[in-house]
């Protein structure tokens, strides 16, 4: 069996209408199913779609640019006794 997503400019549409009125359960409910009849799926189908991809996700992650596992004062320092490392160390040569 072939699955058939639903469009998003669909769900987009119908996520509108869900929030430019004040709708009941039952007005959203027949929304929902007057959709699934048109694309010939399932309500079900309807709402998983909705809440799966009309969703609205930023392009970045809220944290981006700033480390996950130490806080970057503590990073800071682990680089500088890694480059201060570098700087005494040395090889079988002497060099």
């Amino acid at each position: 069996m072939v699955r058939k997503p639903l469009p998003d400019e669909a769900l987009m549409a119908l996520r509108q209408r869900f929030e430019l009125r004040s709708t009941t359960r039952a007005e959203r409910k027949q929304l929902v199913q007057e959709t699934a009849a048109l694309y010939g799926v399932s309500t079900a189908t309807v709402y998983r779609a909705l809440r799966t991809r009309a969703r609205v996700r930023s392009l970045r992650r809220t944290d981006a640019g700033i480390p996950r596992i130490l806080p970057p004062a503590e990073l800071e320092r682990y680089c500088e006794l890694i480059a201060a490392l570098k700087v005494r160390t040395r090889n079988t040569k002497g060099r």
